[in-house]
């Protein structure tokens, strides 16, 4: 699958108004950010790149003092994974229960549950707030004999956390051919084998109805879309566990989840990310 890389720089630059910019972003289809010293640069699935949509959201940023520029270049199979494969990534530790992990780190403090991700071209290592959350939420969520739904699985982590908490079977999925593989080979090394992974986006979704949780740390434009679907595949006191949006989104995907008759359970934030547990009236 292609991407597009585009570069931005913000005059003045601000931490508050790259973390607006970056939001904005995933609400138009952009997957990752990483932070530059004067704006950030994001990566974006050329098939959902639309030019007109970046320069609207460009020339009428909510910051009037802070302007914007970009540059849309192709990003190069080679190049995109040159920093995990040369570095790796730092291990993400949650108090003593979990730690995820590269195979170039080993020397990592003992926790109940150690992860080995290698993320390749995908993304969800925990380094973000959003998976951070949901990570420490399954640590302390009964999932013993629970099917499990990890929509848009991208490593993988979310569903082999599951797994290895005692989920009878995780179906995860992804629009990104990287991610399926990714999820493949993180399931294995980590000796998962109730982990189905497919590619494709919602449709993909089995609709029997019987899934016990729904994890989905996507942005808030895809959720709104999917969230129907989602309730579709959940057994009748099936929950939702969503994040990937700003809190100032949660107010929207609460009311979208009433309409489905479904209530918040838990709403929590953290730099500004939010994380909902959404479950049926």
């Amino acid at each position: 699958m292609k991407y597009y890389e585009v570069k931005f720089s913000l005059s003045p630059y601000s931490e508050d108004a790259g973390d607006v910019l970056s939001a904005l972003l995933a609400d138009i289809g952009f997957e990752t950010f990483s932070p530059s010293a004067d704006g950030l640069t994001a990566y974006i699935q050329q098939s959902l790149f639309k030019e007109e949509e970046l320069r609207g959201l460009v020339e009428e940023f909510i910051f009037p003092a802070v302007s914007v520029s970009y540059h849309v270049e192709e990003a190069p199979d080679e190049d995109w994974n040159q920093t995990w494969e040369n570095e790796g990534f730092a291990p993400i530790v949650i108090n003593d229960l979990l730690c995820v992990h590269d195979t170039k780190h080993t020397d990592v403090p003992p926790c109940r549950y150690d992860i080995i991700i290698n993320p390749r071209m995908a993304f969800g290592t925990g380094t973000h707030p959003t998976t951070r959350q949901i990570l420490h939420h399954l640590c302390n969520t009964p999932l013993q004999g629970k099917r499990i739904v990890d929509a848009g699985c991208g490593t993988g982590v979310l569903g082999i956390l599951c797994a290895l908490r005692g989920a009878q079977h995780i179906f995860s999925y992804d629009i990104d051919s990287w991610s399926v593989e990714n999820t493949h080979i993180n399931a294995q090394l980590n000796q998962v084998e109730n982990l189905t992974v497919r590619e494709g986006d919602v449709c993909v979704l089995p609709q029997e109805g019987d899934y016990d949780l729904l994890v989905a740390n996507i942005n808030r434009n895809i959720l709104l879309s999917d969230i129907p679907r989602f309730a579709r595949a959940l057994t009748p006191d099936g929950r939702m566990l969503l994040s990937g949006f700003y809190e100032a989104d949660a107010p929207m995907l609460i009311e979208k989840g009433k309409d489905l008759g479904f209530s918040p359970e838990l709403q929590q934030s953290a730099d500004g990310w939010a994380m909902l547990l959404l479950r049926r009236l």
